[in-house]
């Protein structure tokens, strides 16, 4: 059995106007940027605080998730640059 490449258990920290998922050497896995002022995040185009929080904390649980229940959800088609 390889490795997992991205060991858990993955945390979720804030940073700034961001959250992130980092697994378990601290690599970071991705940012959830927000915005509190509601003007600046129409601007932007950014989430709550809570928003990103919570859509953090939901991509922190998936090396715990079972295999079988990700199975069933589809993926977008992997796209192959031909130059």
């Amino acid at each position: 059995m390889t490795p997992r490449r991205f060991p858990p258990p993955w945390t979720v920290k804030e940073s700034g106007e961001s959250f992130q998922v980092c697994d378990a050497q601290g690599q970071v896995l991705g940012y959830f940027y927000y915005e509190d002022e509601p003007s600046r995040r129409d601007n932007l185009r950014r989430l709550t605080r809570d928003e990103a929080r919570r859509i953090a904390t939901n991509v922190a649980k998936l090396p715990m998730v079972p295999r079988h229940v990700l199975q069933g959800i589809a993926r977008p088609p992997h796209k192959i640059d031909e130059d």
